[in-house]
């Protein structure tokens, strides 16, 4: 079994691992999540948004006992059950996977840009410059990428706090009844929020990279609290504030909301809102590029400074030629299916095959 051991001066202290986690699943995601969850749930989708949070517990306890087990990362999991050649076709898989994710939040970023601020805004160009951005980072290291997780979680973080303004417009009847909807309906909202909460599963990536690794086991499962809270006040706020009629013709429900924020020195604040969230998607984007250029590296044995370009390349080509809603849209549909398999049967599965070799080995 082969594992790279990594140098102490690479690796981050075990608190980090709360901002990785959070600065991955708090994202573009966040700005026209309500809307499809509700269309299942109606006013009980936030019961939807807390059950799918509470099950990344289960899925994260699984991460651990993967990690623990092999004392490694994914592809050194994979080379524990299943040998060399098994692990290199299933790396490959993912690098398209962490490329389509970098993709689909860059694209779909670009598109709210266009949408509610320059309809001119040059796909190609904006592109460019924010790659070009991230490889910088990422030649910086895996401790670079972390800084920036961390700044990109506490300065826009006053940002949240404006949405008490719509409090004070909603209609709180909105919520009730409670459980007005099936146990199916609710499950089906669990699901299509499942879709936005995807970005954990990167623990099984960035594992070695942990300064004993056991201690940050709390901080990510406090990191899923934090981002299940987030997910779930911004749901609770939506529903008083928009009715179902208003909310299914609403496509980005949280900029929306932003609209009727009025402070004396600046009118439309969802300006500022969206290009605070510049910084916010800065380690998606990042993260999903260097755990991609990382699986490179494991998989074809090239210098992950030359995947990150290479991958980054691919991004710059592609990003440009989806230029309509509906290409944006299949986009995120494809990207969330995908993360969605990953997170919910092929980790449970990567958990059982990694249990019954662990038994059988000690046989």
């Amino acid at each position: 079994m082969q594992n790279q051991q990594i140098p102490e001066g690479v690796k981050v202290s075990p608190f980090f691992v709360f901002y990785i986690i959070t600065s991955m699943q708090i994202g573009i995601g966040i700005l026209g999540f309500q809307r499809v969850v509700v269309r299942y749930s109606g006013n009980d989708a936030w019961i939807s948004v807390l059950l799918t949070g509470l099950s990344l517990h289960i899925l994260m306890w699984m991460i651990y006992k993967i990690t623990e087990t092999v004392n490694g990362d994914f592809v050194t999991a994979h080379q524990y059950i299943f040998g060399n050649i098994v692990s290199k076709m299933i790396g490959s898989i993912c690098i398209l996977y962490f490329s389509l994710l970098a993709l689909t939040v860059l694209r779909t970023y670009i598109e709210v840009v266009q949408v509610w601020m320059f309809p001119d805004f040059k796909t190609f160009w904006f592109s460019l410059a924010f790659l070009l951005l991230c490889i910088y980072i990422i030649f910086g290291g895996f401790r670079t990428v972390v800084g920036i997780a961390f700044f990109s979680m506490l300065l826009p973080a006053y940002v949240h706090f404006t949405f008490g303004f719509n409090l004070k417009f909603g209609n709180y009847e909105h919520l009730l009844p409670v459980f007005d909807h099936s146990i199916k309906d609710i499950l089906i909202g669990s699901y299509h929020m499942s879709l936005t909460y995807i970005g954990f599963e990167i623990v099984l990536f960035f594992y070695p990279f942990i300064k004993e690794p056991q201690k940050s086991k709390k901080w990510a499962h406090i990191a899923l609290l934090f981002t299940t809270f987030i997910y779930t006040s911004f749901m609770i706020v939506t529903i008083v504030y928009f009715s179902e009629e208003q909310l299914e013709k609403s496509i980005w429900a949280t900029l929306t909301m932003w609209k009727i924020v009025k402070l004396p020195f600046v009118e439309r604040i969802e300006y500022i809102g969206i290009a605070n969230w510049n910084l916010i998607i800065l380690p998606n984007v990042c993260i999903a590029l260097w755990v991609a250029s990382r699986l490179l590296k494991r998989v074809i044995n090239i210098k992950q400074s030359k995947g990150v370009i290479f991958i980054a390349l691919i991004i710059l080509i592609i990003s440009p030629f989806i230029d309509t809603r509906e290409k944006v849209s299949l986009l995120n549909d494809i990207t969330g299916q995908a993360g969605f398999v990953f997170n919910y049967i092929y980790i449970p599965f990567l958990f059982i095959c990694i249990m019954i070799a662990k038994k059988v080995k000690k046989t």
